[in-house]
């Protein structure tokens, strides 16, 4: 299964495929400049030293219900407007994303979300819990970023592990609805 992860710049997109992969995660990162800053809005990034320019890539084996285990390919996907036409090739094949918010910038996290939804691919919403930003409960999350009532939202601290592939789980099991649900359609 091939998911991405989306989200506007700076809000741990790195972080949560590295967090998870069962590889080393291969890495297209570079260092910010002050050039950048004049293109890139980095407001309220401030321990940020490095920028994805292409994508990360990694990997991961879950359990199944079934008992077999099924293998993700993680992409995450550049945060940076002047980075959109990469979303084109990394989603081409997808079958699901995690859409990831940073809930002291929800504006910021409107054009992903737009995409995904243009795209009809299956995403879940991921508010990555940074400790100096907002908490809120799933359904003010919801609210917030007007989605509607199929769309998973979740907590998680893309640092974590355990919480990020809870979110990926999640995706699973959403991305199955959804193929679920549109092979009803068909078959009607």
């Amino acid at each position: 299964m091939k998911f991405v992860v989306g989200g506007p710049f700076g809000v741990g997109k790195t972080t949560l495929v590295s967090s998870v992969s069962d590889i080393p995660t291969l890495r297209t990162e570079e260092l910010l400049t002050h050039a950048s800053s004049e293109v890139d809005h980095i407001t309220g990034v401030t321990d940020k030293r490095t920028t994805t320019v292409a994508a990360e890539f990694g990997k991961i084996q879950l359990p199944s219900n079934s008992g077999q285990e099924i293998e993700i390919l993680l992409f995450g996907a550049p945060g940076q407007e002047r980075f959109l036409f990469m979303w084109e090739e990394l989603t081409n094949g997808a079958i699901g994303a995690v859409v990831l918010v940073d809930t002291r910038k929800f504006e910021e996290c409107f054009p992903s979300i737009e995409f995904f939804v243009q795209k009809r691919i299956p995403m879940v919403v991921a508010v990555n819990e940074f400790d100096d930003g907002y908490r809120y409960h799933p359904d003010e999350v919801r609210a917030a970023l007007r989605l509607n009532s199929h769309t998973p939202v979740l907590l998680c601290d893309a640092r974590d592990r355990e919480t990020s592939a809870r979110v990926l789980m999640r995706l699973v099991e959403h991305a199955i609805d959804h193929m679920a649900h549109a092979a009803e359609g068909a078959v009607s």
